[in-house]
């Protein structure tokens, strides 16, 4: 009699795991859920409460429509052809390639915010530096201290500088006026340690790489129609449109395009709700430790100085706090000890805390994403270097630019 082998015991399947919050959304909920506390326990006042959300209304509309606008115009292809074809027109320089990238993180800094620059044009490098086969670090370093130092033109630029626009009544063109000489003195320190810490160093053989081949976009239609959608939004803000309609009306001109030709993109994770609730609970929390003594340590740091010592002082105010904390709380708590009427303080509080967050990981939101985006593609920037070389930007550009904020101010 044959006795049968034991069967051998079924594969186990697959282990589900259930998926880990990304820390930034837990830091999001968190910093909401302090705010309403705060708010329902009194700690700060219902009155104060009611202003406070009653200010950042438009910010969030703003935020959150123009982040969908970009997110989707990455998703029309409109950034990879145009970083691909920076390449194409560098013709193989690789110091030619340094001053268009330069320049394409300036303009989408400039024009769509800084926040934009780190999410969706990070990945675009590094694709760039794959298909090049080049050191991926100089283009990666180009878009996370452009994104934080080409912040200071216009307000849509950067969260802050809608706050500060508003605070001391500047349109955009007069906001402009005062921060263009700022924003170019920045912009020669940021260009001159980029080539000399970054570009130089990762050099291919005799300054050469091989051009890409011509990018054509999988749908020209959508292509264009998210083209379209950014020009109306660059139009609107030099035509003054208020920021929260023009961005809506461009986020809905691509919105519709999607709709027609590719509806299965349009999903509710296309809405930054982690950002609206980290600025939202941030506004909040902000305002409650005021009441509570911040206000006057930070009073303390601004001195009541006033000339070049003033606003030199100011600058390395918003870039320390920035630093140790991050560079919207640190904003947020210089602007309410500094009265409207000292216009220039307030600027160089913050030329520091645009410029400023470049000395350790957590110093912008920006920042903490483009190391995530990094950290995705599997990245690895090298650590030590990033810093010393980040913290002598902050340093320099900060000073430069408070320099230039006594020219034009």
């Amino acid at each position: 009699m044959t006795v049968a082998a034991p069967a051998p015991p079924a594969p186990a399947g697959p282990v589900r795991r259930r998926p880990r919050p990304h820390p930034l959304d837990v830091v999001a909920v968190v910093l909401a859920l302090l705010g309403v506390g705060c708010a329902v326990t009194g700690l700060l006042p219902r009155a104060e409460t009611t202003a406070t959300l009653h200010r950042i209304g438009p910010l969030l509309l703003f935020l959150g429509t123009v982040v969908v606008l970009a997110e989707l115009t990455a998703v029309a292809g409109v950034f990879d052809v145009l970083g691909t074809r920076l390449a194409i027109a560098a013709r193989g320089s690789w110091a030619r390639l340094f001053l268009l990238c330069v320049g394409f993180a300036t303009a989408t800094t400039v024009v769509l915010n800084l926040d934009t620059t780190a999410v969706l044009l990070t990945p675009v490098m590094l694709a760039l530096a794959r298909n090049l086969r080049v050191a991926p670090a100089p283009l990666a370093v180009t878009t996370v201290w452009l994104a934080n130092t080409a912040s200071l033109l216009l307000p849509v630029s950067n969260l802050t500088n809608l706050l500060a626009a508003d605070r001391i009544g500047l349109d955009p063109v007069g906001f402009a006026a005062r921060m263009w000489l700022p924003q170019l003195a920045a912009l020669a320190v940021t260009g001159l340690l980029l080539w000399c810490c970054w570009w130089r160093r990762y050099r291919p053989p005799d300054g050469r790489f091989t051009p890409p081949a011509r990018p054509t976009p999988a749908d020209p239609v959508l292509y264009r129609t998210a083209l379209a959608g950014c020009l109306l939004f660059v139009v609107g803000v030099l035509a003054e449109v208020e920021l929260g309609i023009v961005s809506t009306v461009a986020a809905a001109l691509v919105l519709v395009g999607f709709a027609v030709r590719s509806p299965g993109t349009l999903r509710a994770r296309l809405v930054p709700l982690r950002l609206l609730l980290f600025v939202t609970g941030l506004f909040l929390v902000i305002q409650t430790l005021g009441r509570w003594g911040l206000d006057h340590l930070v009073a303390d740091l601004l001195g009541e100085d006033g000339g070049a010592a003033g606003l030199l002082r100011a600058g390395g105010t918003g870039a320390l706090l920035a630093n140790a904390v991050n560079n919207l709380p640190a904003y947020l708590a210089g602007e309410s000890v500094l009265p409207p009427e000292a216009g220039s303080r307030l600027l160089a509080l913050l030329i520091g805390t645009n410029i400023g967050p470049l000395a350790v990981p957590w110093a912008s939101l920006a920042t903490l994403l483009w190391f995530e985006r990094c950290r995705t593609a599997g990245v690895s920037v090298p650590l030590t270097r990033f810093l010393l070389t980040g913290a002598l930007l902050a340093v320099t550009a900060t000073a430069a630019a408070a320099g230039a904020l006594l020219i034009t101010g």
